[in-house]
């Protein structure tokens, strides 16, 4: 028998590369369901989609800076303001520990319109720091995460809430969350897959998607074709602080309160979901549903070890080793 010519040899190590996440997961479902035979089960399976969709639409926010080349380590933070923002005007006019006792019972939609309002004002701000004071984006994020944690905790300790864990919340805000349609299918598979699909289009289909892309690959040669660079580098952080915002919002409908911690490290686990999923940090190039893989690997590594029992410190040691070969993969890539 012949060899193996080097042309295939090629074709072999191009579809490796191209489809390591597709291989990682298969992999991985495969290990432990012999490991346990009981994780391959449709319940298994919805509460893995239900518990990637939140951080599933973090991992979208975060990819539109990343796709310019930056990052937002203010991400987790502006997870937890938009949950305490939120939660506080969502409360039942009988619970006793009110954190507005004079509020009257708003309509959900006016929390998550300032939710949005105040998210935006800090992505623009990052945005602008970025785009106009040329600070690294890197630098210029971390400053704001601790602002906005600080913005946090004070308006977290008001008095009469005084730090206490936001609960009580109204039927009508867990509804976000907590909906089975059919019975079957939570309500958060069903946003996050709307989302999913809205950000596909802004990216793919829209002159939009293409400038991001563009400032992303190369900002001097973008702004040499007449794009405003300095806007669309604004507008990635405005969108993502927003769909951050809204993440934070059903956040506390699942979990049916909310307190100044949350969203902690929710910055990290977007930015590895999408590094593994095939968005370069240096900009220009990666796809939505690279993203939504990269989340879903992580929830099944989270979900399944920990399904088969292994202990949640070898969890983070196995999660940095598949970061690590991901950006390894994705820098042998280009030399294939």
């Amino acid at each position: 028998m012949g060899k193996s010519s080097p042309l295939t040899a090629i074709k072999v190590k191009r579809f490796v590369y191209n489809n390591a996440l597709m291989l990682v997961l298969a992999v991985g479902i495969v290990v432990i369901a012999i490991l346990n035979p009981q994780f391959i089960q449709i319940r298994v399976v919805k509460d893995i989609l239900t518990q990637s969709a939140v951080k599933l639409l973090v991992a979208l926010g975060l990819m539109f800076p990343l796709l310019t080349g930056g990052t937002d380590l203010a991400g987790g933070r502006q997870v937890g303001l938009a949950a305490v923002l939120a939660a506080s005007m969502m409360q039942t006019a009988a619970y006793s520990s009110r954190f507005f006792p004079g509020l009257p019972q708003i309509p959900v939609i006016v929390p998550i319109l300032i939710v949005a309002v105040v998210l935006a004002v800090v992505g623009f701000f990052n945005g602008l720091m970025v785009a106009k004071l040329s600070l690294p984006p890197f630098i210029a994020t971390l400053g704001m995460s601790t602002i906005v944690y600080g913005a946090n905790l004070l308006y977290f300790g008001m008095e009469p809430n005084s730090a206490q864990p936001i609960g009580g919340l109204r039927d009508d805000f867990t509804f976000l969350a907590q909906h089975q349609f059919f019975g079957q299918i939570n309500i958060l598979i069903v946003i996050a897959a709307v989302f999913v699909v809205i950000v596909w289009f802004v990216l793919n289909k829209t002159t939009y998607g293409r400038m991001v892309y563009a400032v992303g690959g190369n900002p001097k040669a973008a702004k040499v074709a007449g794009i405003n660079v300095v806007l669309i580098l604004i507008s990635v952080y405005v969108i993502e602080s927003i769909l951050v915002g809204f993440a934070g919002v059903l956040e506390a409908a699942r979990t049916m309160s909310a307190q100044a911690s949350y969203g902690t490290s929710y910055e990290f686990d977007a930015i590895s979901a999408c590094v593994v999923g095939g968005v370069s940090l240096s900009g220009g190039v990666g796809k939505v549903s690279g993203v939504v893989l990269g989340v879903i690997i992580f929830t099944v590594i989270n979900y399944g070890l920990a399904f088969i029992g292994v202990n949640p410190n070898w969890q983070l040691i196995i999660r940095g080793l598949i970061i690590c070969a991901a950006v390894a993969f994705d820098v042998k890539k280009a030399t294939i």
